[in-house]
C-alpha cells in the first residue's frame, strides 16, 4: 500500500455517493464523480438502491481509471446499516433505509432484548438507527427470508466484499450505536447471541487492513491491468475523525459536519454520557472509544434552505446584531428523532416581522447553539476542529467561537470523509485549518444563548 501514488475512495453518505481520486502525496482531489444516494420506497420496506450504486461505483472506477488513474480503493460509508447475505453471496433482503419506522410491538419486543448502555454506550434510537434493531425486525417480519441469511456485513465492508469477494466486519461501523458492540471490550455484546446471529457476522478486521485485491473477473471489467489492493472500510464520521488523531495532541473536539454533525471529544471519558440526549460512545480507527453526540444539522440546513432560500453569508452577517438584541429564535427539532433534544418540535419566536438575512442569522445561531450543547454533553476540552460543509459557512464558525471562547478551527481541503478513508490507504494528510478570529459581541451572545435556553426549558 506505500507504494500507491493515486487512491480510488468510494465515499456514499446518506444523502450523496461519490467516486474520487485523491494524490497520495499531497492528499490532492483529481476528480470525482457523483450521485445521489436514493431510497426505493416499495417492498418490503425502504431500501437503498443497491444495483443503482453498484453501477455508479462501477462506471466510475472505469472512467476514473482511465483518467487520472488509481492503484488503490478505499471505501467509507454512513453508519446504522448492515447487509444480508445468502450462502450464495446475494442480498438475502433488501438494504433498509435507517430512517423507516417499524411497527410498535416490534420496537417494544426489542426494547427487552438490547443490553443496557452502561455495556454498549449505545442510546436507544429511532427506526433502524441502532443496527441491532434493523436486525430483529427483518428476522421478526420477514422469517422466511431471514433464515436464508449466511453471512452479516456492516455496510463500507459489504463494497468492500463486492470489490474483492472477502466477508469483515469492522469496529468503527459496529461501534456507532448499534447495540451489537462493547467499546469498551472490543467484542460483540450479548444482543449478538440472542439475536441468534454470532455464528453469521463475518471477522472482524481492522480498518487499516488490506482485504485483497479487486477479484480477476471485476478487475477485467474495470480496464485494471495490475492487482488493485482493497481497503477493509471505515465507518464515515470516524474516517472524518482520523486524519485528526494523526500528530494532534488530545484534548480536542471535532465536529464532523454531513447530513449528521457528529461530534467527538477526543481525550475524553464516557462516564457522563446520557443516553436520553443522544449521547454515546463511538470507536475510532484504532479500536478506542470516543465520547460522541450529534444532531441532524445538515438535514436541517437542507430543510431551512427549502423553507428561507439561499444562504447569503454577508447579509446573515450583518443581520446577526439585531438578530441578537431583538431575540429572534430557531428552536429544535426541524428533523425529529435525534439530538439533544429529543421530543421536542421546531419553532419560531418572534420572527413574525424578521427579513429572510435575519432568519438565516438566526439559523446558524440555532446550528450553533445546538453544536454547544453537543459539545458540553460530551465535556469536550480543547480546540474545536469543523470539518465537512459547515467549515465554509463563516456565521455559524463566527457564532459558535464566540458561544464556546476558545479556539474554533475551519478545516479546509477534501471533505474529512474522503482524506480519512484515503489516509487508510497511504495518502498524506492535506487538511489545513484556520482558526476563526472574527465573532459577535460575546456579552451579547451569551445574552441570547441563556434567553435560547430559557425558551426551550420553558417548552
Amino acid at each position: 500500500m506505500s507504494m500507491a501514488k493515486r487512491i480510488a475512495v468510494l465515499d456514499i453518505g446518506k444523502t450523496n455517493a461519490k467516486v474520487l481520486v485523491l494524490d497520495c502525496a499531497t492528499g490532492e482531489e483529481l476528480d470525482v464523480r457523483r450521485r445521489p444516494n436514493t431510497v426505493i420506497a416499495g417492498d418490503p420496506y425502504p431500501h437503498y438502491d443497491i444495483d443503482g450504486l453498484w453501477d455508479f461505483l462501477c462506471t466510475a472506477l472505469r472512467e476514473l481509471n482511465t483518467a487520472p488513474g488509481f492503484d488503490a480503493i478505499s471505501i467509507t460509508t454512513h453508519g446504522a446499516s448492515g447487509v444480508l447475505l445468502d450462502e450464495a453471496g446475494d442480498l438475502a433482503l433488501p438494504v433498509l433505509d435507517y430512517e423507516h419506522e417499524y411497527p410498535a410491538e416490534i420496537h417494544a419486543a426489542y426494547a427487552g432484548l438490547r443490553p443496557a448502555f452502561a455495556e454498549t454506550f449505545s442510546p436507544a434510537l429511532s427506526g433502524g438507527l441502532n443496527l441491532g434493531a434493523q436486525i430483529h425486525f427483518q428476522k421478526t417480519a420477514f422469517a422466511a427470508a431471514f433464515a436464508r441469511v449466511h453471512t452479516i456485513l456492516t455496510y463500507p465492508q459489504y463494497w468492500a466484499y463486492r470489490l474483492t469477494g472477502i466477508a469483515a466486519n469492522e469496529a468503527t461501523s459496529l461501534g456507532c450505536h448499534t447495540d451489537l458492540w462493547l467499546p469498551g471490550e472490543g467484542v460483540f455484546s450479548s444482543l449478538v447471541d440472542r439475536l441468534g446471529i454470532r455464528e453469521k457476522m463475518a471477522p472482524v478486521r481492522s480498518a487499516f487492513d488490506v482485504l485483497g485485491p479487486v477479484r480477476p473477473d471485476l478487475a477485467t471489467e474495470l480496464g485494471l491491468n495490475t492487482p488493485v489492493p482493497v481497503s477493509c472500510g471505515i465507518h464515515d464520521s470516524n474516517a472524518s475523525l482520523l486524519p485528526h488523531l494523526v500528530g494532534r495532541e488530545a484534548p480536542f473536539a471535532v465536529v464532523s459536519t454531513g447530513t449528521w454533525v457528529i461530534n467527538f471529544a477526543v481525550g475524553g471519558d464516557l462516564d457522563h454520557l446520557d443516553p436520553a440526549r443522544d449521547t454515546l460512545a463511538n470507536v475510532d480507527a484504532y479500536g478506542r472509544a470516543v465520547p460522541s453526540s450529534r444532531f441532524m444539522g445538515g438535514r436541517e440546513f437542507e430543510l431551512l434552505t427549502a423553507e428561507i432560500g439561499g444562504l447569503d453569508q454577508e447579509a446573515a452577517r450583518a443581520a446577526l446584531p439585531a438578530v441578537l438584541t431583538r431575540f429572534i429564535m430557531l428552536t429544535p427539532n426541524l428533523a425529529s428523532g435525534s439530538g439533544p433534544y429529543p421530543g421536542l418540535k421546531s419553532a419560531w419566536f418572534d420572527a413574525e416581522t424578521a427579513s429572510v438575512a435575519e432568519r438565516w442569522a438566526a439559523a446558524c445561531l440555532y446550528l450553533a447553539l445546538m453544536t454547544q450543547t453537543c459539545l458540553d454533553l460530551i465535556g469536550a476540552k480543547g480546540p474545536v476542529l469543523v470539518e465537512g460543509p459547515f467549515a465554509s459557512n463563516e456565521v455559524y464558525l463566527e457564532v459558535l467561537q464566540g458561544l464556546l471562547g476558545r479556539p474554533v478551527m475551519a478545516v479546509s481541503g477534501s471533505t474529512g470523509t474522503s482524506q480519512g478513508a484515503g489516509l487508510l490507504a497511504g495518502v498524506s494528510l492535506s487538511s489545513p485549518s484556520r482558526t476563526i478570529s472574527d465573532y459577535p459581541d460575546r456579552e451579547a451572545i451569551q445574552a441570547y444563548a441563556q434567553r435560547w435556553k430559557k425558551v426551550l426549558a420553558s417548552r
